[in-house]
């Protein structure tokens, strides 16, 4: 089984954890499930970029990105190369190793 290695995290996981995983899964509802959590303001459907992430390990392994899931990540606080949402971000048969950012941007809790 593929493990999801999530790095430390200064708020939402401080130690990190690694974690084995089935595939087909998506990086937010692996890290939802074991009690980390990261920020989904559009409940999942890659209408916003509050759930993004750096795969720093395995990023190949992934499946490509479509053009909305680009779109988005356009908008991300501290884009990288290796970014990805991670509602749309599902795990293969290989090991991932995933940072999450230190900044997020929420539209909507920052509009108020």
């Amino acid at each position: 089984m593929p493990k999801v290695i999530f790095l430390p995290h200064e708020e939402l996981c401080p130690d990190g954890l690694v974690i084995e995983v089935k595939e087909g899964e998506t990086i937010l509802d692996i890290a939802l499930r074991n009690s980390i959590h990261i920020e989904h303001a559009c409940e999942k459907s890659c209408a916003c970029t509050t759930c993004h992430v750096v795969v720093r390990e395995g990023f190949d392994s992934l499946e490509e990105s479509d053009e909305l899931e680009d779109d988005m990540l356009d908008k991300a606080w501290g884009l990288e190369p290796d970014s990805r949402l991670s509602c749309q971000a599902c795990v293969t048969d290989k090991d991932l190793v995933v940072e999450i950012p230190k900044y997020t941007v929420n539209m909507v809790s920052e509009s108020h």
